[in-house]
């Protein structure tokens, strides 16, 4: 198969804390915020899932959802350098609900985040706050997000309506809450067939 008709790779990256803070409670990755982007690209896309290997070989990041990504992927430093990786080879950076905040504090190799003066958006201080977590999370991430991307978060008017952000040419791409999964798998291959890189 030539290089020209291979199905572009996109590695997904779940979780793997299993714990929400003190609490006792579970946690991890979220079934529908990995299924319905996994539905929209596995016809057009070669998947991996959590298998971290060095981002030449792939066409796009996905970070999952689910509360376990605010304790584990938000300060992994193994996560800030792929994501560096695929920032400098100029590769899709794609996250939903929780799951952006493994981009919440990734910074680049010149010091700056990642998300500095780039529209971004994930689960919101006030989605958090009627689900009843707030408590036993390590931070906000609608908080962390907007310091991170200087002012830059996006929110839908109302909580859990689907909401998408589509930043730096398709380069970066962010879903607000479950309901948003979706867009961010559409997002995600709109932007691969911009590239000529799917069918």
């Amino acid at each position: 198969m030539s290089s020209q008709t291979q199905q572009p790779k996109v590695l997904f990256v779940l979780t793997s804390h299993d714990q929400m803070g003190s609490s006792g409670k579970p946690t991890g990755w979220y079934l529908p915020e990995l299924a319905h982007p996994y539905d929209i690209l596995a016809p057009h896309t070669q998947i991996t899932i959590a298998s971290v290997r060095g981002a030449e070989e792939f066409d796009a990041i996905f970070y999952v959802g689910g509360h376990g990504p605010m304790f584990d992927l938000a300060h992994n430093e193994t996560s800030h350098k792929i994501i560096s990786q695929f920032h400098s080879l100029n590769r899709i950076v794609a996250a939903v609900c929780h799951g952006p905040a493994a981009l919440a504090y990734a910074k680049l190799p010149s010091g700056k985040y990642f998300l500095e003066d780039t529209p971004v958006t994930g689960f919101s201080n006030t989605e958090e706050k009627s689900y009843g977590v707030t408590d036993v999370m390590p931070f906000e991430l609608e908080t962390a997000l907007n310091e991170a991307s200087n002012g830059k978060f996006e929110k839908a008017a109302e909580d859990y309506a689907a909401n998408v952000v589509v930043a730096r040419g398709g380069k970066v791409i962010t879903g607000q809450n479950p309901a948003s999964a979706n867009g961010v798998g559409e997002a995600i291959l709109t932007q691969l067939r911009k590239e000529g890189k799917s069918a």
